[in-house]
């Protein structure tokens, strides 16, 4: 890390959500700002994330942009366990999951990090249900 970037977790700066089709995973990460889009294309690729749910055998991570959203959406084959009616697991629909996601840390340029501070100050505002924080 330089002197001119800092490291956040990705929540600073988006919020996601994530659903299920058999035993693939849809996770999107969205943007809070326009500024915070261009950190997305960049550092949240499908190698960080295909490196984030190796422990539970992927075995493919495809991206898809959404400019005019400012989000990415992770399809993730393989992630779920079998799926809803095959996994033990707790959480089959792997609707948790988008928070592994948004526990990736990311670097912000100096020239942005006050938006970021500003989205985090209003942390308390943020609705995990319905998804974001609402930017005025």
């Amino acid at each position: 890390m330089t002197r001119d970037r800092i490291t956040v977790p990705l929540h600073a700066i988006a919020h996601g959500r994530a659903g299920d089709k058999g035993n693939r995973l849809n996770v999107n990460v969205i943007a809070y700002r326009t500024e915070f889009w261009p950190i997305l294309l960049e550092q949240v690729t499908e190698a960080r994330i295909a490196a984030l749910f190796a422990h539970r055998g992927v075995t493919r991570v495809v991206r898809y942009e959404m400019p005019k959203l400012q989000a990415l959406n992770f399809v993730i084959d393989d992630a779920l366990e079998g799926g809803v009616n095959s996994s033990l697991s707790l959480d089959t629909h792997g609707k948790t999951l988008s928070f592994l996601v948004l526990d990736l840390p990311v670097e912000l340029p100096s020239h942005i990090q006050s938006s970021a501070a500003a989205v985090r100050s209003r942390t308390p505002n943020f609705d995990p249900v319905m998804g974001g924080v609402d930017n005025e």
